[in-house]
């Protein structure tokens, strides 16, 4: 009987090998080779003759827009520790193929799931473990987990304990925490990269290190500067905050034709000299249609306190706003997060364990700083133009408090002191067309080109997370520009671009790790003479 087992088993092997690709094949067989017996690969690697596999590219595609691409991968590999991760990266730079590494698929470019030459994907779904101890007010997260995984994991052992990071729960923590990472808690407690006291990474080398062996040099790069540059970060070890047991959330509306206009402009004096416990963002939409078509501005502010403390410092710092008690909801932190991702208070915390998105559609996006406030005009202006788009939104995040005090310099995320506020820039559409994209981003970019008196300048200041691959991108190959790269570059990371560039040269100078907007090696450190 186990004879006719193994003869089966060699049976479907020859089937499933002639009708693979030989790259894809050569590569599975190399896997199988680093890892020994006792993996099961059939789990982990799925080609595209695997049932699983169609499904698993499909399954946090975060930005529909993308789904119709052609660019798919040999493989996706799943791995469930990081020798199968090592053994990926060893065989891929040995076939010459490129990898993508997803956490939670919500690049606004999908460069962790497309890519223009052969690769595979390295899908983090197995990597989502947290380990959360109170006694030292630390966590280990792996970045296969997501953000509303962490906060429910703080929020199950602590009502006093938070962290600083982005409001949408779906948001992979490997994406997140290398670009930066913001949230309500940004004017308190700064960016998610500010709280992170380690990491585990695999280097192009296979070489896996922690804090101590990768060196205080790449520790910083990877904080901020986009970890898909410099290798594969499988796990972070994260500082949480303080918080109080009561927060006070709300969300005030105001048609931009009824007194809205004027309060945006008010708030941009005022918003980064709020006191710290207090941030208040401003969504700025169109609604209805047609003849009925507005602008709408909503303010919408999370408070470290309870609702007796925010109605007087209200009152003193914006009662133009008009704020009262009853447009308040007290709650708990981790029920802010829940309130900021669009669900209700009364909803059970597994919410946040959801990985399917609560709003799904084509997009495109785009950032702005902003260092002096917009003039009436420039307002003004941003009105009309709403009024042209169908589903348009502008996010205007303010900072101050604790991102004044972080010099630009202590991590690769740059836009600290001097800005009032982040602009995100969002036009959505429903048709997964060619011509209905090339429609609404025409829109984004008269928009954008319309904004660039009113933001920062030399260079007009970008986020990595709000990934754009309009401000240019790398040559192919592995001898990318690093004066071409500077395009984009400085307007991520400004003056940290070419630190970066040097990290870079250090620990991938053959440039394995890369996609179309990857830090390039500075080619004096290496020997190439052309730039």
């Amino acid at each position: 009987m186990e004879f006719l087992v193994l003869l089966l088993s060699l049976f479907l092997s020859l089937v499933s090998c002639a009708s693979s690709d030989p790259t894809t094949e050569t590569l599975r067989l190399c896997m199988t080779t680093q890892l020994g017996d006792y993996t099961e690969t059939s789990q982990i690697i799925h080609t595209s003759n695997s049932s699983s596999y169609s499904s698993i590219l499909k399954s946090s595609q975060q930005n529909p827009r993308w789904l119709n691409s052609t660019s798919k991968p040999l493989l996706i590999l799943t791995p469930f520790n990081e020798s199968e991760i090592r053994a990926a990266v060893l065989c891929s730079r040995k076939r010459g193929l490129q990898i993508r590494v997803r956490s939670g698929g919500h690049d606004y470019e999908g460069l962790s799931y497309l890519c223009k030459t052969p690769f595979i994907i390295i899908d983090m779904i197995n990597f989502k473990s947290i380990d959360v101890n109170l006694a030292d007010e630390t966590a280990w997260v792996q970045s296969g987990a997501t953000l509303g995984e962490l906060y429910y994991s703080i929020g199950k052992k602590s009502d006093v304990h938070g962290f600083p990071a982005g409001i949408c729960p779906t948001v992979g923590i490997g994406g997140h925490f290398s670009g930066g990472g913001f949230g309500t808690l940004i004017r308190k407690h700064g960016l998610a990269a500010d709280h992170v006291i380690d990491a585990i990474l695999i280097d192009a080398n296979g070489k896996i290190m922690n804090r101590k062996t990768m060196g205080e040099d790449l520790f910083w790069a990877i904080r901020g500067g986009g970890g898909a540059s410099f290798g594969i970060i499988v796990s972070w070890k994260i500082k949480l905050v303080q918080v109080p047991k009561v927060v006070t959330g709300f969300t005030v509306n105001k048609l931009i034709s009824q007194g809205g206009s004027s309060l945006v402009n008010r708030w941009q004096y005022i918003a980064d000299k709020f006191h710290e416990d207090l941030f208040m963002r401003v969504i700025l939409q169109n609604v209805g249609s047609g003849s009925q078509k507005q602008v709408q501005a909503a303010f919408n502010s999370l408070f470290l306190g309870g609702i007796e403390t925010l109605m007087p410092l209200m009152k003193q710092s914006f009662p133009e706003l008009g704020l009262e008690a009853k447009d308040c909801i007290e709650m708990s932190w981790v029920q802010s997060a829940q309130y900021f991702a669009g669900y209700k208070k009364e909803q059970p915390l597994e919410v946040l364990l959801s990985r399917e998105a609560l709003y799904k559609s084509n997009f495109k996006a785009k950032s702005d700083f902003v260092i002096n406030p917009i003039p009436e005009i420039g307002l003004r202006g941003i009105w009309e133009r709403f009024m042209q788009e169908e589903l348009a939104f502008m996010i205007l995040d303010p900072y101050g408090g604790k991102m004044a005090e972080i010099s630009e310099f202590e991590i690769p995320f740059p836009h600290r002191k001097g800005n009032l506020f982040n602009i995100q820039y969002i036009v959505k559409w429903d048709v997964n067309e060619v011509s209905e994209a090339n429609k609404h981003m025409n829109w984004m970019n008269m928009l954008y080109g319309f904004m660039k008196p009113y933001v920062s300048n030399s260079p007009r200041g970008a986020y990595i997370n709000y990934k754009d691959l309009q401000l240019g991108t790398n040559n192919k190959g592995t001898n990318t520009s690093y004066i071409e790269a500077s395009s984009w570059g400085r307007k991520y990371f400004k003056n940290n671009f070419k630190r970066l560039a040097q990290v870079k040269s250090k620990v991938d100078p053959h440039n394995f790790f890369r996609n179309e907007q990857s830090i390039p090696p500075l080619p004096g450190l290496f020997g190439i003479k052309e730039v």
